[in-house]
């Protein structure tokens, strides 16, 4: 039985109606195209999840192509990691594949384009090249070598393949049309020369395509029936096509275009050079520095497989950018480990408790369940001492009414263990507790089935015998970056906003002696902190645990917000913030013409800021503004120059509101647009 159509997501709604028109299923292909010049990150787990997925979905193959085309940026290391964060998120790929497997085909279809008057080799500087391209709203200049005689371009070609010019001195580019609407249409470029090595065809090539070549034309040697990209390639899909028509054959499969919104988090960024930055400069120990949004990063921090594809589903697939909340990816996890994690005790900042009326001498094995959401998952046995740790902020010697924890005078369960109450302390000199002295109800052991093991008590706290106790490093993570879109300020540097408290180290904690036996796959809950996992840097004589996510979202109570986790069921993303913002766009906006001076910058500042929580779905029915309301025409101006450095492509609708803004009287709104005009 079929999904219901409201189950399924736009992509799978363009397959459904493919097959419901006759195509047939087993020529269904996708495949997942990293270019290796990064790890892979939680963004890109959208588009693995969506195309894997689709592949499970039809079972259908899906083929991992490294599109290998800038031999600069691109090494083994990264095809490596890819290939490893893929198999560990549990998929497996029909064909390993290159772009660069390709580069004979790619180079004999070009020296066709060549022969057909298709394409031309250009000297000019790229700088010369981006001037003659004109702007959306006027026709380019073509290239004065753009009718080069056809036998020339061909000599110059295979001169360049063999390495005889230096970089930058030639470029193939294809013969399409200076006047089109669209700029990629205008005579792109296809091959250029890059005096690099490549990491896997070596010094074979001085000249590599294009992304925009090599994309279209090995999913067509690949036969791949539905080519998914994010929405920047969605103006490169009529390059995508026309370079297709070139070299089609009507008894093969013609690939088809879609795209769909990548994903964006906030707290953090997902440009690969960005994340290159950060690891260059040290401020993170390296790709899969558990605070880096990588899936080699997540692995390391104790993300699991199972918490990522569910975060990548809940997320959904859209056809408008957006930024989802990091605390929904935290969510996932929080509710992953919650069913697997084994619930430990570690105490990470200790003070010593001494049970005065407990035997000096003895030491008695207390059972402890394993993971109360599973019933199967058994017990351990933990040692029980006179001597404990228990956690410096879990005592106060007079707490109050609302202290609920221990203090002199009161009550408290110690997990798993026995009722104790605080009569004394032991100071030093400064009047810090070094010491912390209670008595123990006997009968209360928990679990016993005594009275007064059955006695309430307001308080529960976590401990480690000290005799018993095993000592290890804990690394506690919290978000890299203090700002929610730490990439969107203008005037300001993404580094500007690297949280100095992301990495707390703590050299000494105290753990119970059952996780001496901890492995990189286990997880665990340490009652009442949060969840752990054992890093790579290990060693049996020193073991490190990596905090993965606290028990609670502590940023939502920060911020005052709502946190998802409190719900049942996994957060939906809103949009209402977005609407909030353009609402709050369109206020000032309409003040803005009787603004001047400061009080006009800063009112232009104020939309600023919120348009990077705008999408272009939400802006673009504004574009039609009447023309007296020239205060919101800028506004949306303003909001429309963030979106355009953000990478929206221009289309018709946007090269159309900026004509009618350069034609306007107004002068502010004119000024405005010649700035994104030139973007």
């Amino acid at each position: 039985m079929k999904e219901s159509a409201a189950s399924l997501n736009f992509i799978e709604h363009i397959i459904e109606e493919d097959l419901a028109n006759g195509f047939p299923q087993e020529k269904l292909r996708f495949r997942f195209p990293p270019e290796p010049n990064g790890y892979l990150h939680i963004g890109h787990a959208a588009s693995i999840c969506l195309n894997f997925g689709l592949g499970e979905k039809y079972n259908a193959p899906v083929n991992l192509r490294f599109d290998d085309t800038n031999p600069a940026k691109e090494e083994q290391e990264y095809v490596d990691a890819i290939k490893r964060d893929i198999a560990w998120l549990g998929f497996k790929w029909a064909n390993e594949c290159y772009s660069s497997d390709y580069f004979q085909q790619l180079y004999d279809w070009a020296v066709q384009l060549i022969k057909e008057d298709k394409a031309y080799v250009d000297q000019q500087s790229s700088e010369e090249i981006a001037a003659q391209k004109g702007t959306p709203t006027s026709e380019g200049t073509p290239s004065p070598f753009r009718n080069r005689p056809i036998a020339e371009s061909l000599d110059l070609f295979e001169r360049m393949k063999n390495g005889e010019f230096p970089a930058g001195s030639y470029l193939l580019r294809a013969k399409i049309n200076m006047a089109s609407p669209n700029m990629h249409m205008r005579d792109p470029i296809l091959y250029r020369i890059v005096n690099a090595a490549h990491h896997r065809t070596g010094t074979n090539w001085c000249i590599y395509p294009m992304y925009d070549w090599a994309h279209g034309q090995s999913d067509y040697i690949e036969q791949v029936s539905h080519s998914l990209c994010t929405l920047e390639f969605k103006s490169h899909r009529e390059l995508y096509d026309w370079y297709l028509d070139q070299i089609y054959d009507s008894s093969l499969l013609r690939p088809k275009q879609r795209e769909f919104a990548r994903r964006n988090l906030s707290f953090t960024v997902m440009s690969k050079r960005k994340l290159l930055e950060l690891v260059q400069k040290k401020i993170v120990a390296g790709w899969d520095d558990p605070r880096m949004p990588t899936i080699s990063g997540l692995r390391r921090r104790g993300y699991t497989p199972e918490s990522i594809r569910k975060f990548s589903d809940v997320s959904g697939i859209s056809k408008r950018d957006n930024v989802t909340d990091v605390s929904l990816l935290e969510f996932c996890i929080r509710e992953d480990l919650n069913k697997r994690a084994t619930r430990v005790m570690a105490v990470l900042d200790p003070v010593k408790l001494v049970i005065t009326n407990y035997p000096e001498g003895k030491t008695e094995m207390l059972s402890m369940e394993n993971n109360p959401e599973d019933p199967n998952s058994g017990t351990h046995e933990v040692p029980f001492s006179r001597e404990l740790y228990i956690e410096r902020e879990d005592f106060k010697e007079d707490g109050g009414k609302k202290f609920f924890r221990l203090s002199l005078g009161n009550e408290v369960r110690l997990k798993s263990a026995y009722i104790i109450k605080a009569e004394s302390v032991v100071k030093d000199k400064d009047g810090n507790i070094l010491e912390i002295h209670c008595i123990y109800d006997p009968e209360s052991r928990s679990g016993s089935g005594t009275e007064a093991s059955m006695r309430k008590v307001k308080g529960t706290l976590h401990w480690v015998s000290i005799e018993h106790a095993i000592k290890a490093e804990v690394r506690e993570y919290d978000r890299l970056f203090l700002d929610e879109a730490p990439d969107s300020h203008e005037d300001k540097n993404f580094l500007d906003f690297v949280n100095p408290e992301s990495l707390r180290v703590i050299k000494e904690a105290y753990l119970e002696p059952y996780l001496s036996n901890a492995t990189l796959d286990d997880k665990y809950q340490f009652q009442r902190l949060g969840y752990f996992t054992l890093d790579l840097d290990s060693k049996n004589d020193r073991l490190i645990f990596n905090k993965t996510v606290g028990l609670k979202d502590t940023w939502a109570k920060q911020n005052q917000q709502v946190a998802p986790q409190a719900q049942k069921a996994a957060p939906a993303p809103s949009n209402q913030g977005k609407r909030k913002a353009l609402n709050e766009i369109q206020q000032i906006s309409k003040k803005l013409t009787n603004f001047s001076g400061e009080k006009l910058e800063s009112a232009k500042s104020s939309i600023l800021e919120l348009a990077g929580e705008v999408s272009y779905d939400e802006l673009e029915p504004l574009f039609n503004t009447a023309a007296k309301k020239v205060g919101t025409r800028i506004g949306v101006m303003l909001t429309l120059g963030v979106l355009l450095k953000k990478g929206q492509a221009r289309n018709e609708a946007i090269n159309g509101f900026i004509e009618a803004a350069l034609a306007d009287d107004n002068e502010v709104l004119k000024e405005e647009a010649e700035k994104v005009n030139s973007l």
